[in-house]
Parts: structure tokens; sequence; C-alpha cells
């Protein structure tokens, strides 16, 4: 009888724990909502009114929004760039280019500082039990033994690829077309944090290089390198 007493107290905070939590989720996302259509109404404006691209303050509310946005992952957010270079031209590259970097940067640093314990405790509440398991791991284990580990998991031909050179298989995921699927490329830079794989000055350097192809084109040759 003192036993089930005693699994009824620890129940009580558990629930409270879990019903916080996912009104917090659900806060979030309806938070992240209320942006995108706040975005997207901004959006509108920019492209049909021509007086509103020659407002540099609106640009610059544009480019911060789309800089959170891309650090949301599975949201789309790298269209709202490219819209923004084609209809400003190459003037616009070098703002598209710092909030696209500050996007990512801001979802890596997510992941990276991201205290694991709590995350852990947040997924088991959730009875997201495998991601709290796979947190765990991450946690307990150093990331040079992680390393190993994958790469005798890894077919001998991928572990290099995914092994020793991952900051270069980090920058080409974040632009390989369709990655949304993967989380998009704020959904790949917060798990390269949470990862713990990847040291923060060489992910600023890689995501640094990894967004500047497209800008960079567009402000030397023009918006008809997009097309």
């Amino acid at each position: 009888m003192v036993s089930n007493q005693r699994n009824d107290d620890a129940i009580g905070p558990r629930l409270g724990r879990i019903a916080l939590r996912l009104g917090l989720v659900f806060a979030l996302v309806y938070l992240a909502k209320i942006g995108i259509d706040q975005l997207s109404a901004k959006i509108a404006l920019y492209e049909s009114d021509a007086a509103a691209r020659a407002m540099f303050g609106l640009l610059i509310t544009v480019m911060i929004g789309y800089a959170i946005l891309l650090a949301i992952p599975f949201v789309p957010g790298v269209e709202i760039g490219i819209a923004v270079l084609v209809l400003q031209g190459p003037s616009a590259a070098p703002i598209v280019y710092v909030a696209t970097a500050a996007g990512l940067l801001l979802a890596f640093c997510i992941g990276q500082y991201a205290p694991l314990s709590r995350l852990i405790q947040f997924c088991r509440d959730l009875a997201l039990d495998r991601l709290a398991g796979l947190l765990a791991r991450i946690e307990q284990t150093p990331s040079q033994e992680r390393l190993d580990q994958m790469q005798e998991r890894l077919p001998r031909w991928l572990a290099p690829i995914f092994c020793n050179y991952r900051y270069v298989t980090l920058g080409l995921a974040i632009n390989l077309p369709g990655n949304i699927a993967l989380g998009g490329g704020g959904g790949i830079m917060m798990a390269g944090g949470l990862s713990r794989l990847f040291r923060t000055r060489f992910a600023v350097l890689t995501i640094l290089i990894a967004t500047l192809p497209v800008p960079l084109s567009v402000w030397l040759m023009g918006v008809d390198t997009l097309q």
C-alpha cells in the first residue's frame, strides 16, 4: 500500500511536467506559425509594392525573420532568400548571405550548447525513449570514441566521407536539393550541433563557405544565375 502511494506521488509531478512541456511545445509551434504568417505578409508586400522594395528597414525586418525561420527544422526558409535576391537583385546579395549564415549558425549553436541532460529528461517525459537513449549516448560517450564506432559500422568506402570529411559532408548537406526531408538547413545544423562531433569555429567556417556560392554569383553576375 505504501508502495502504491509512492507511485501515485511520483506519477503526479511527472504528468505535470509532461503537460507543461507539451504546452510549451504547442506555444512554440503557435508562435512559429504567427511568425511565418507575418513574414509571408511582409514578403507579399515586398513583392507587390515597388516602393516597399526601396525601404531598407523593411528589407532588414524580412531578413531577420528569414534568419529565424531558417533556423527552425523542417521549415523551408531558403525560398525567402531566393525571392529577395530575384526581386532586389545583386544589391541584396550581401544581406541575404549574412542572414542565411546567421540563421544556420543560430540553429547550430542551439544544438551545440543545449543542455543534453534537460533534453534527455524532456524526451523521457514525452515517452521519446529512443531519442532520449541516443542523446544519453552522446552525453556519455566521448566524441572521438563515437567517431571510431561510426567508422566501424559504416561501409569502408563511406566511413572516411562521413568521419574524416564530416565538415565537407555538412556543407554539402545544407546545399543538397530537397534537404527539407532531412530537416532543412536548420534541422541539419541543429542535429550537427547536438551530435557534438563538430567544433564551433570549424562549423562557422563551413557555414560561411557553404552559403557563399549563390549570393556571390548573384552579386557578380546578376539574378540570371538563378534561372
